[in-house]
């Protein structure tokens, strides 16, 4: 039988006095949510459904990381070379 909460899997949480839920630890290991971590709350009429917030800073850096593995990317040098433009360092 697996640990790993499903998709559909409901728990049961109580509200503190100040108003806080606490995400069951399986379910935070699932989305890999770790303390800081920012979460959207969306409330659509008696239902209150939260998102973990995703960098979009890290979605670029991923892609980036992953064109560069492919060989995809061309050097900023190699860019200034083919527009006939002065590279830093250059003396003229």
């Amino acid at each position: 039988m697996s640990t790993q909460p499903e998709e559909r899997d409901m728990v049961s949480v109580r509200l503190d006095e100040k108003g806080r839920l606490t995400i069951p630890s399986t379910m935070r290991r699932a989305l890999e949510m770790k303390p800081g971590d920012t979460v959207f709350c969306l409330l659509s009429g008696e239902t209150i459904s939260c998102v973990k917030a995703i960098n979009p800073f890290d979605i670029l850096a991923a892609h980036a990381l992953e064109e560069h593995r492919r060989g995809k990317t061309i050097r900023l040098r190699d860019i200034t070379r083919r527009q006939g433009g002065q590279q830093i360092g250059d003396v003229t």
